[in-house]
């Protein structure tokens, strides 16, 4: 009986375990993420995912309340998401851009990062609304080097109208209509935030401005300062990157002395101007630049820049008991090796006051002595040096500051003794032309006021010559006149080399004509094309004027563009196994536009001039750099195994300080 009960009750244990297990095999597992969009399982209604409120501060705007987790790039919470690269990029998208296509790009990340939550499920926002953003602000990206973001994909994580999707936007284009009703119509114009811009901001400037008119501009460098810093430059053409046949091309410079500020900003401005003129339509803006090649270059010294922007940031702290100062002559004239860049050129100037004697001695295309090379010569100095070497410039302007007054060449005294002595070039009349230009069309720089800055400078119209101001040797625009084509002024902007900046919309206004009316003055005197018999370009040929020695040398194609003053000039063009062709030419006074004069030259072969052996040795102009010495300013870095190295751009610091994964996939041709 005992044996029978234990048997029962031993098959009612195992009845008992069976039937435990069949319920527990039965129920539905419980759902690992993934599987219930798989099939694999149906989640109880306490697992599934809620409509729950948007508490992410970024996100705060949405015309929706209701989100949901996880999200559309499955982040499983709420922190997962606040934590991520994605949301990062959004708090701080308005500083990258500088303020341009937001809040649209920020609103768009959140349509993904916290998506519309209806009935517990997601709705998607609109592909349509994804691409109309892309494409009005991917120049944007460009502009600062970076790519689109990948979680604004609109193909990926973007839904058609058919599927059900909404549009992110809405509210704000709402709130844009509401507000554009209260303003009165007026005509488009261009708007220009008048502030200094640190290096980092001024290389996004130039790069969001050609990202922007990319038809007509474009972004280069030309090498580093001596701290790593880019020398940027931006170009505006109607065919960016090519110099085209008869085109002229003009260069402006600006913060040679680091601590000569205005003219960088100015140059900074010019630019956002420029581009934004010829999109709206601008009828002389666009024959500027369609007729010329603009080469701008606001910053020469960007690491001078850095250390009187951080001397004069000290002065404004107002625990500073002297109180603001701008007006100081700070730190920073120098570049990082203490050089002035200014009286770093080789001085051709001396070697053509030594040979003046020689008959047929000229004022142009000297080359540069071997010495030269044994000195100190700035990474600054050789980049320009080989920039103005590779392209046929016709002007250039240089702009300074510490007066108001255009000075030209020479800068160097023919009598080194002489500290303050006339000392003209053979173009003295051109040069005195392009310097009126300039100071005319400035507000106050040509007139008589004897009670301003640059008051000294009344008596003879806001101009002077270099060396009657004071002599230096090594300066830029004479090594610009000596050993190129190029005709450069220096512009002294004003007496105050770091203004305040609620002073820099006044300089913009004193100063934009004159740079306007500067650039369009390369289209004066006269242009042409030297070929031969077969209708070839011929390059290097030389276009000479009857009582002036300085000799312009033809371009690659063998155009050539030679400023002169009006009236009767004799022009002679020459090459090495050619016959010389002379020509008398008349311009009026009136010209709006330069004259054409071309020459065809016959292949011949003359007998050397003597007259030509009698001229001391000085080398061949192509001979640069002669011992390699300087070279490495121009070598990209390179890794460890010889591959180039890819600087990471000025925003990238943004990203890797917050302790997140590194985000490559926010790096142009990762």
């Amino acid at each position: 009986m005992h044996m029978e009960y234990k048997r029962i009750k031993m098959n009612s244990l195992i009845f008992a375990l069976h039937v435990l297990v069949t319920v527990v095999w039965c129920a539905p597992r419980r759902c690992e993420p993934g599987d219930e969009i798989l099939g694999r399982c149906k989640a109880s209604a306490e697992e599934r995912a809620k409509c729950t409120d948007i508490v992410m501060g970024y996100c705060d705007d949405m015309p929706y309340a209701k989100t949901i987790f996880p999200n559309i790039l499955d982040h499983k919470t709420r922190a997962d998401a606040e934590t991520g690269t994605e949301y990062l990029l959004l708090s701080v998208v308005h500083s990258l851009l500088n303020g341009e296509c937001t809040p649209d790009i920020r609103m768009l990340g959140c349509s993904v990062l916290v998506p519309r939550c209806e009935k517990d499920r997601i709705v998607k926002p609109c592909r349509s609304t994804c691409e109309a953003v892309r494409k009005s602000c991917a120049h944007a990206f460009e502009g600062i080097e970076m790519a689109w973001p990948y979680f604004l994909d609109c193909d990926r994580f973007f839904v058609s109208d058919e599927e059900g999707c909404y549009d992110p936007l809405e509210g704000l284009r709402e709130r844009q209509e509401v507000a554009m009703a209260s303003i009165s119509p007026e005509e488009p114009a261009t708007i220009i935030q008048f502030t200094y811009h640190s290096n980092a901001q001024m290389i996004n400037v130039l790069k969001k401005t050609a990202a922007r008119c990319s038809d007509i501009s474009r972004t280069y460098s030309i090498g580093r300062s001596f701290e790593g810093k880019d020398l940027l430059i931006i170009e505006f053409s109607d065919n960016p990157g090519q110099h085209e046949l008869l085109e002229p091309e003009v260069k402006l410079i600006a913060n040679m002395h680091g601590n000569e500020v205005l003219g960088r900003q100015l140059l900074i401005y010019l630019t956002e101007y420029l581009c934004s003129e010829y999109l709206l339509g601008n009828e002389r803006i666009q024959t500027l630049i369609n007729t010329t090649r603009i080469h701008i270059f606001p910053s020469m010294n960007p690491d001078g820049y850095e250390l009187a922007a951080a001397e004069v940031e000290g002065y404004n702290d107002p625990e500073n008991e002297e109180g603001p100062r701008y007006n100081g002559w700070t730190s920073g004239r120098a570049n990082s090796q203490n050089i002035d860049l200014n009286r770093n050129f080789p001085d051709l100037t001396s070697i053509m006051y030594n040979r003046r004697r020689s008959r047929r001695f000229r004022s142009d295309h000297i080359p540069i002595p071997d010495s030269y090379w044994f000195g100190k010569v700035a990474p600054e100095t050789y980049a320009v040096m080989k920039w103005i070497r590779s392209i046929p410039f016709v002007i250039s302007a240089s702009l300074h500051g510490g007066e108001l007054v255009v000075s030209y060449p020479f800068d160097y005294s023919r009598h080194p003794q002489e500290e303050k002595m006339f000392s003209p070039t053979p173009d003295e009349q051109v040069f005195k032309q392009l310097a009126r230009t300039y100071a005319d069309a400035h507000a106050i720089m040509g007139d008589n006021d004897s009670n301003r800055c640059g008051a000294s400078f009344a008596s003879k119209g806001g101009i002077i010559n270099g060396a009657q101001w004071y002599s230096f040797a090594g300066g830029m625009s004479d090594f610009n006149y000596l050993h190129t084509n190029c005709f450069e002024i220096t512009v002294e902007l004003g007496c105050d080399k770091f203004p305040a900046e609620d002073e820099l919309y006044l300089g913009w206004q004193q100063n934009k004509e004159a740079l306007l009316s500067f650039m369009e003055s390369v289209h004066r005197g006269i242009k042409g094309i030297v070929k031969d018999e077969d209708g070839n370009g011929i390059k290097g040929a030389r276009i000479s004027v009857r009582g002036i020695r300085h000799d312009i040398i033809t371009a690659e194609y063998g155009d050539y563009w030679r400023l002169l003053t009006p009236g009767i000039h004799i022009l002679t063009a020459s090459a090495p196994g050619y016959s010389k062709v002379m020509k008398k030419i008349h311009l009026p006074s009136r010209m709006l536009k330069a004259g054409r004069v071309d020459f065809v030259l016959k292949k011949t072969v003359l007998e050397p001039d003597m007259d030509d052996t009698i001229l001391p040795a000085m080398g061949t102009y192509e001979r640069f750099d002669p011992y390699n010495q300087f070279e490495r300013y121009t070598l990209s870095e390179l890794g460890e195994n010889g591959e180039e190295r890819q600087e990471k751009p000025w925003w990238w610091a943004y990203f890797t300080q917050s302790g997140s994964s590194a985000p490559t996939w926010l790096l142009r041709n990762y």
